[in-house]
């Protein structure tokens, strides 16, 4: 029976060594509530690192039973590991690029071996529990290696992997010297989250410009597969937090708490210690708003916990002297007897007293300069009980794209945060509940268990996608049928697209001649068969490549007609009305104005638009805006938008290859039919197909084709076996 393996850099537990033995303590943390709901079912399991280095083998042994009974796996790491793996490479070089501190990043060859070193670790330990059929869900950026490195050992096995920082732009990921072997670590998953679009757009964004695979819709193109990318914005445990903030336990301490600050009002910001949540400039804010607003003396204080983080780090422990020098300067300059502006905690606090500040807070203060979600506003709100209190949140926390009822601000415009926070302290109560319950009702209804739910099941929506294309794959089996059908028949014909399918695409299309290779195949192919090349190539370049063979032509998608039988020139297959070309070259001249590489292409019966030369993403966009603008032109003509591989072409939609195939067809009588193509102009030659025909589309699109198959060199290997 197939499991569900959990893989994480940590475990949801913490080792720790007191009194001579190793004792576990369980995390609280978001991601081991949501995924408690898988991993502890059945024959599961959730697979880390334990969080402390255990050289000693019998100690190892000890851990690995223990661990077992709560149905978890260690992966033991060695303190050099620790150092070059975790705070190194995934701390050093990934955290501060994707959150886009790049005067951080250190790119150091050790580490970057460290960080594949582990990454095979982590493969070693889940290929001891992995069985071929189960799905393997890899979390966060410590591990992007790993979904490859698990697809080359069990190809089968349903592989996803999320992540819960943000991921930068193209900009940022092409400074980082191994950016190709990340991206391409990554997407040996068949699903990819993130929490927000704009990460999912900038992944799909430097995996086209990176490794030069093409995205659709949020669909990646691998060589035999289909990857889905997606935002799953991660929720928190609801109920777990509003229980919490109404419990007696939690109540009786914030009586306790409010008996030291009296009726003052109270500003709760809780962080752990690291330069991308805006720490400092938080408390700049606050001493602006103290100096701007006398009034508020007395009235208002901040409550600020920093979580330790990393404090032996440089710039880590740059950043905590920062923090205590402001704190301390504005402390000093504003106290009073009663009346201190800052409670400053550099500590972790219990479930409770969390709960407490959250529940007695009048404003939580969330504004990091960078984060991928940031649970700390989200379990604001699910403390709030009362539906009073605002939430000021950063637009650069993936939060806010969910919350939009916070107060959102740009935490490096200090005045706005300063003015943020003037017009929360007197904010009415009606329109306090009216954002508060808004928020509220959204992180009801998407809360941590929703996310895994939705999350497996768009897994499971991927892997039954991939199926239906798979069982469409041209294999060994299928290859030999159509030999065994092709070697029986009396008169066949086959219908061969050029570009694409018989040879690749080059960067300008002129020089996509036929090599030897390819003259070899057409030669030996025509002479058991008639052999059709239909392309929409413009019917100079198509004769002039394929004159010496003995092949019909069918050139401009169906326009032009060239057969073997009657000597002469082509025939015009199609009458011709262009009085719309010059309205639609001039729009497709100022999308080449503004697109550094692309150009047009006249053909007689359509025009085109190439843009293989121009910069993937920006080739992307303008693509999009130039077919947004072409659709709307093409009412008023009767025309057709057609989108083939890196162009764009507008013709008359009764002008196609089908039409044209058909027309080949017509008058005789053929006993094996095969159609080969790679884009959407050759869905039309297999809606022309008799059922009996063997339609094959090169790729893994979807298609109406009845089988896909994976590349250029796998057709001319089918073709070759028919011709021999």
């Amino acid at each position: 029976m197939s499991k569900t393996i959990i893989v994480s850099n940590r475990l949801p537990i913490s080792l720790r060594h007191r009194n001579g033995r190793f004792e576990f303590k369980p995390s609280a943390g978001g991601l081991a509530t949501g995924l408690g709901s898988i991993y502890k079912e059945g024959e599961n399991i959730w697979i880390g690192w334990p969080g402390n280095t255990v050289e000693d083998p019998e100690q190892r042994a000890e851990i690995i039973l223990e661990l077992h009974d709560l149905k978890m796996a260690p992966v033991f790491l060695t303190k050099e590991d620790v150092e070059e793996f975790y705070e190194g490479f995934s701390n050093e070089t990934l955290w501060p690029a994707f959150h886009y501190f790049t005067q951080y990043m250190v790119y150091n060859p050790a580490h970057w071996e460290a960080y594949v070193r582990v990454n095979e670790k982590f493969c070693e330990a889940i290929l001891k529990k992995a069985g071929p059929e189960d799905t393997i869900w890899v979390h966060d950026y410590q591990l992007l290696l790993l979904p490859q490195m698990l697809r080359e050992k069990l190809p089968n096995a349903t592989i996803a992997f999320f992540q819960h920082i943000p991921f930068p732009s193209y900009e940022i990921i092409r400074m980082i010297p191994w950016r190709k072997q990340l991206l391409e670590g990554m997407v040996g998953a068949d699903l990819i989250g993130f929490h927000t679009y704009d990460d999912m757009r900038h992944f799909l964004s430097a995996v086209g410009r990176i490794t030069g695979l093409s995205s659709e819709s949020g669909y990646i193109q691998a060589e035999n597969r289909i990857i889905n990318v997606d935002s799953f914005p991660m929720g928190i445990d609801y109920d777990k937090f509003a229980n919490q903030a109404k419990s007696r336990k939690t109540q009786s301490i914030v009586r306790e708490f409010r008996k030291q600050v009296e009726d003052q009002k109270l500003i709760i910001t809780i962080d752990r210690l690291d330069y991308s949540k805006g720490i400092p400039q938080r408390v700049q804010a606050f001493a602006q708003l103290l100096e701007q607003h006398k009034e508020l003396h007395g009235k208002v204080s901040m409550i600020m916990i920093v979580v330790p983080s990393r404090d032996k780090v440089q710039s880590y422990k740059e950043l905590k002297e920062e923090i205590d020098l402001l704190v301390g300067r504005i402390n000093s300059e504003y106290s009073t007897l009663n009346w201190k502006p800052v409670h400053y905690f550099y500590r972790s606090f219990p479930f409770e007293e969390l709960s407490a500040f959250y529940s007695m807070s009048d404003i939580a203060l969330v504004t990091p300069l960078r984060d991928g979600m940031n649970l700390v506003c989200k379990e604001f709100v699910a403390s709030k009980t009362s539906q009073t209190g605002v939430l000021i949140l950063s637009e650069m926390a993936g939060a806010s794209k969910e919350l939009q009822d916070a107060v959102l601000v740009n935490p490096n415009d200090r005045q706005g945060v300063v003015d943020a926070i003037y017009n929360a302290l007197s904010m009415k109560p009606a329109e306090q509940k009216a954002r508060m319950v808004s928020m509220q009702e959204s992180l009801k209804k998407y809360d941590v268990f929703q996310w895994v739910k939705v999350f497996m099941d768009r897994l499971a929506h991927v892997k039954a996608k991939q199926q239906e294309l798979t069982s469409k794959d041209v294999d060994a089996k299928v290859m030999s049928e159509i030999e065994v059908a092709f070697q029986k028949a009396k008169k066949p014909i086959l219908f061969l697209d050029y570009d694409g399918t018989l040879t690749g695409f080059v960067t300008n299309p002129k020089n996509a001649l036929p090599d030897e290779e390819l003259k070899s195949i057409i030669k030996n192919l025509s002479a058991k068969a008639e052999v059709v090349i239909i392309s929409g190539r413009d019917k100079d370049t198509l004769g002039t490549w394929f004159k010496d063979q003995n092949v019909d032509l069918i050139a401009e998608h169906g326009v032009w007609v060239k057969k073997k039988t009657e000597k002469g020139d082509w025939k015009l297959y199609a009458e011709i009305e262009d009085g719309w070309k010059d309205d639609i070259r001039q729009i497709m001249e100022y999308y080449v104005l503004r697109t550094p590489g692309a150009f047009i292409e006249e053909k007689h019966h359509s025009l085109v638009w190439h843009y293989r030369k121009v910069e993937s993403g920006l080739g992307d966009l303008r693509m999009r805006e130039l077919f947004s603008h072409l659709k709307y032109m093409a009412r008023g003509h009767n025309l057709q938008v057609l989108e083939g591989n890196m162009v764009l072409e507008i013709k008359r939609p009764d002008i196609n290859k089908g039409r044209a195939a058909t027309a080949i067809m017509k008058d005789q009588e053929f006993d094996f039919i095969l159609a080969v193509g790679d884009d959407w102009t050759d869905e039309d030659t297999f809606k022309a197909m008799p059922k009996n025909a063997y339609s094959i589309r090169v790729g893994y699109a979807y298609t109406q084709a009845n089988y896909n198959i994976k590349s250029v060199k796998q057709v001319r290997q089918l073709l070759a076996k028919l011709g021999s």
